[in-house]
């Protein structure tokens, strides 16, 4: 049964309608959709209907329909004007994810523009422009004009989402935060796809995390996911790549805001060029430069994605990126500079930890790192900006009695001693190493479907 109301919406009757698992109409959803970007429907009401949309999911029309509706509740921005091919990145999140800011602008310095809209923190995952403000002046709050002119001028852009762009997503996407509602497949699908669609890119390459760290937990969710995108930018004309990653412990050896720029400058000075992160950041490097035009093939791509690393063009394109956008680029060259980021605390390991560590729990990482200040728990709070973790001992380190495990960043120390707990309880031991889980799983596309990574 599909209800399609005869008059204006009517928000109790569609919301009790999706409660019974009646599928809505193009037509409900688009005049749901407008009138809360307009604020005729409270968020009490547009939270109910999130509620029974993640309870009883949404169909392919529906999610298609939901997507349109974000997409056209905004301007298209045009990028027309810009040289080459523009691709698109997304991630669907996770603890430690620090590859935008690594990614954007060594795939701008192949020649091959990026333009981006990111978002603030999820629930248990941090957020790429909360991460990008604590570098001293960024901003994040550019016009859609000025937002073009960077990417037409310097080949890569991070921005938030302006109220031109996509303003139901925006709501919607801050509102899921803080009603449990952020995991839900349909509702994940549209937001991404509407903001995607919204960014003026001509091809996009997807970051599906799968694993305890993410909103992903299973494979099979995580392809369900993937599909449902790649079969969004097919039916709007955009060539789609999906790769999805292991995000059951925590990318990199640093979590939160500041702590994760940190180590983002370090990958793009060459450091950790071996690690999960950077195959990680390479594989989708080097899908976007082939679906630029930058090289022929996805290899290909990779291998300029690493010479691009060792000549430093990728770190002169950070700096410019970050100066073009407000920031102190003295942090490019000396990221210790800034002394308020110390750590004030370290977890240790505990009198029985011997051998190596055998597991590191992303979600519990994610959730410390929320409780140090890195995150929100509503979406009126403010993040504290070198809030985090660094230095984490990662599946496979030898351990001794006494090491360090994590250091600890806060500009409210009274929260130190819970988080420490966490944190070593995050941890398992063993006296042999795991077995190594590859970072890249799979890859999808339209056309070709599904193959290993």
């Amino acid at each position: 049964m599909c209800y399609d109301p005869m008059s204006d919406v009517n928000p109790v009757r569609l919301i009790a309608a999706k409660r019974d698992g009646q599928a809505l109409s193009a037509a409900d959803l688009t005049a749901f959709v407008d009138a809360y970007t307009d604020g005729s429907v409270p968020d009490y009401q547009m939270s109910a209907f999130l509620m029974a949309a993640y309870l009883n999911g949404l169909t392919d029309a529906e999610a298609a329909a939901l997507t349109d509706a974000m997409l056209r509740s905004g301007v298209h921005i045009d990028l027309s004007g810009v040289e080459g091919t523009p691709v698109g990145k997304h991630s669907t999140g996770g603890v430690g994810d620090k590859v935008s800011p690594i990614l954007v602008p060594l795939v701008a310095s192949c020649g091959v523009p990026v333009a981006k809209l990111s978002g603030r923190g999820l629930g248990h995952t941090g957020g790429t422009l909360d991460k990008l403000e604590s570098i001293s002046g960024f901003r994040v709050d550019l016009s859609v004009e000025a937002y073009r002119r960077q990417v037409a001028a310097l080949g890569c852009v991070i921005s938030g989402q302006t109220g031109d762009v996509a303003p139901a997503d925006k709501k919607l996407y801050a509102l899921r935060d803080v009603t449990a509602t952020v995991d839900a497949i349909p509702l994940i699908a549209a937001s991404i796809m509407s903001k995607k669609l919204a960014e003026g890119n001509r091809a996009l390459v997807l970051d599906v995390k799968c694993g305890r760290g993410a909103f992903m937990k299973t494979e099979a969710d995580a392809r369900t996911l993937a599909e449902t995108m790649v079969a969004i930018g097919a039916e709007h004309d955009t060539p789609a790549v999906a790769v999805m990653t292991n995000m059951d412990v925590p990318l990199g050896r640093a979590v939160g805001n500041w702590p994760e720029i940190a180590e983002s400058i370090e990958c793009l000075r060459g450091r950790h060029a071996d690690s999960a992160l950077m195959t990680i950041v390479r594989a989708l490097a080097g899908e976007m430069i082939a679906l630029g035009g930058g090289a022929d093939t996805a290899e290909a791509g990779r291998k300029r994605a690493r010479e691009a690393i060792a000549s430093g063009a990728a770190l002169d394109r950070f700096r410019r990126f970050v100066e073009a956008q407000g920031g102190d680029p003295s942090v490019v060259d000396d990221p210790s500079a800034r002394a308020d980021s110390a750590p004030v605390a370290a977890v240790r390991a505990p009198d029985d930890a011997t051998g190596y560590v055998a597991d590191l729990d992303a979600l519990a990482i994610g959730h410390a790192a929320v409780d140090l200040g890195a995150g929100r728990r509503t979406k009126e709070d403010a993040v504290d900006p070198i809030a985090g973790l660094s230095a984490l001992k990662k599946p496979g380190d030898p351990v001794a009695p006494g090491d360090v495990l994590a250091r600890l960043h806060t500009g409210t120390p009274e929260a130190v001693d819970g988080v420490r707990d966490a944190v070593r309880a995050a941890y398992t031991f063993a006296d042999a190493p795991p077995t190594p889980v590859p970072p890249v799983r799979a890859r999808y596309d339209a056309e070709a479907g599904w193959s290993d990574a």
